[in-house]
């Protein structure tokens, strides 16, 4: 009976082209379930199947787990203390095994491990394509569609299938049973029936990867498309830059008449791009990527990782874009929050800033307007700069002389120890909960209580707005942070 297991195995062996090792390791599988169905409760079952004879034993096996652990099921485990009086040099994760019969072959329930065998060859056969697959380094996948499961597409390539879910697909396309698809290999889940590989359509990564298998130039190293942002379906931006001064970056890519855009643009359901040439300015790669729109002037914040842009009434929709498209996509390539304005608005914050200026001078520098607005005139915005600006630069200021400065310097100082002071004191206030909530930073803390805003319930009845206005985030972060303190008014309504 062992030569005939052993003559069954080398038959399915190169039947189904898997290893030897692999069918007696399901044959293994299939006695110990086998053996299982013996005993009560969940016991753990080894069998060893000698590879030259065919012989088999059976072990019955308990996991050895620490002291203080206790024993979550005590068939399978058993407690260091009582392994060591059975070998003394046992460690914790090794196993005390005992010698059972072992179930003879011919009374196995045939089917039962017929099904075990061939699942454990199916599995065997799944894992050797999927790693031929992916041995080919490939990016995007290519191929039919099979089926749909759940919503889900399921894409078949050869024999290897991938999963393309709803949520990845582009909107509005309509994907049938036999279409030819390429998409984005974005992971591998081998604990995933079916289909492990896991597609996207809608995702930057496929944009840019389209773009180097069109444009050889991309492979060679001369261009790289540095950043993507996409609306999938609709509209795109990518950023690209050229290592080398006679290609053309934005013309390579476009193609002789617009052919190797147009390729890209076809593959992806007419999903126009943008291409935009990028720049270590930041200043300039918005103006680049806010196209076609004319920018005025901007007005860098670097502090709040922001931009002004101000543009003509002619350019303010095309900026804008329909529904913010455009400059939501621009923000998202450059990675800038990009305020768009006319001119009237940006005269009339500037005009709101410089008012917010003067008082401050004002206030803490105990100077009158004329005085304030010099300062502003110059440039000056904040006590830090009037503190701690180069000695010079305020002494070339032809209204001030080097006393005049001396003491606006020295007022300037005193107003920010005091007012540091005064935000020390502010932030000692805030409650224990707010500091303990999650997403909280030291930073985050500071400017809260410098707004006033002390416990959890302070933040949670904050707008977005409000919150985005005092601690400069995203709109994206500021709502997470408010839904998080907002957490426990929920969790009470429940109980």
């Amino acid at each position: 009976m062992n030569r005939e297991l052993l003559m069954l195995v080398e038959a399915i062996s190169r039947e189904k082209n898997v290893e030897r090792d692999v069918v007696l390791g399901a044959v293994e599988s299939a006695l110990a379930q086998a053996t299982k169905k013996l005993y009560q409760g969940e016991v753990d079952i080894r069998v060893s199947i000698d590879r030259d004879s065919g012989n088999y034993e059976t072990f019955r096996r308990w996991l050895v787990v620490p002291d203080d652990a206790g024993l979550q099921n005590p068939e399978a485990e058993e407690l260091l203390m009582d392994a060591r009086e059975r070998v003394a040099d046992i460690e914790v994760g090794e196993y005390i095994e005992e010698g059972v019969e072992s179930v003879p072959i011919g009374r196995i329930g045939a089917m039962a491990a017929k099904q075990v065998i061939l699942q454990k060859i199916r599995d065997a056969e799944r894992e050797m394509l999927l790693n031929d697959f992916m041995s080919r380094g490939e990016k995007i996948f290519t191929g039919t569609v099979k089926r749909m499961d759940k919503g889900d597409i399921i894409v078949e390539s050869g024999r290897v299938e991938g999963r393309l879910r709803r949520s990845e697909m582009i909107p509005k396309e309509n994907l049938r049973s036999g279409d030819r698809v390429r998409a984005m290999i974005m992971e591998v889940d081998l604990t995933l029936r079916g289909a492990p590989i896991i597609l996207s359509r809608s995702a930057p990564e496929f944009m840019v990867e389209l773009f180097r298998q069109e444009v050889p130039e991309i492979e060679q190293g001369l261009l790289e498309i540095k950043n993507c942002a996409r609306d999938p379906g609709s509209r795109a931006k990518i950023a690209v830059l050229s290592h080398d001064k006679r290609v053309d970056p934005i013309g390579t890519c476009v193609g002789v008449r617009g052919t190797r855009v147009n390729a890209v643009t076809n593959e992806l359901a007419g999903e126009r791009v943008d291409i935009v040439l990028w720049s270590e300015d930041p200043a300039q790669f918005v103006i680049g990527a806010l196209a076609p729109a004319n920018v005025s002037s901007i007005v860098v914040d670097e502090e709040k990782h922001a931009m002004d842009v101000v543009v003509d009434e002619e350019n303010l929709a095309i900026a804008i874009g329909r529904g913010g498209q455009n400059v939501r996509l621009a923000s998202d390539l450059t990675g800038w929050k990009i305020n768009i304005m006319d001119a009237a608005e940006s005269a009339q914050k500037q005009a709101n800033e410089s008012d917010a200026s003067r008082r401050l001078f004002m206030e803490k520098l105990d100077v009158d307007e004329e005085i304030a607005d010099i300062l502003i005139s110059e440039g000056f915005a904040t006590l830090e700069e009037v503190a701690y600006v180069p000695l010079q630069e305020m002494l070339e200021i032809e209204s001030f002389d080097e006393d005049t400065v001396s003491e606006l310097r020295a007022r300037a100082k005193d107003a920010l120890l005091t007012m540091e002071i005064a935000r020390e004191e502010s932030v000692d206030e805030v409650s224990q909960d707010l500091r303990d909530l999650e997403g909280i930073t030291p930073d985050l803390i500071a400017k809260l209580a410098e707004g006033g805003v002390h416990t959890r319930d302070d933040l949670a009845d904050l707008a977005i707005d409000e919150l985005t206005d005092l601690t400069g985030q995203s709109a994206e972060d500021a709502k997470a942070l408010i839904m998080k303190a907002r957490e426990h008014w929920f969790a009470a309504g429940q109980e």
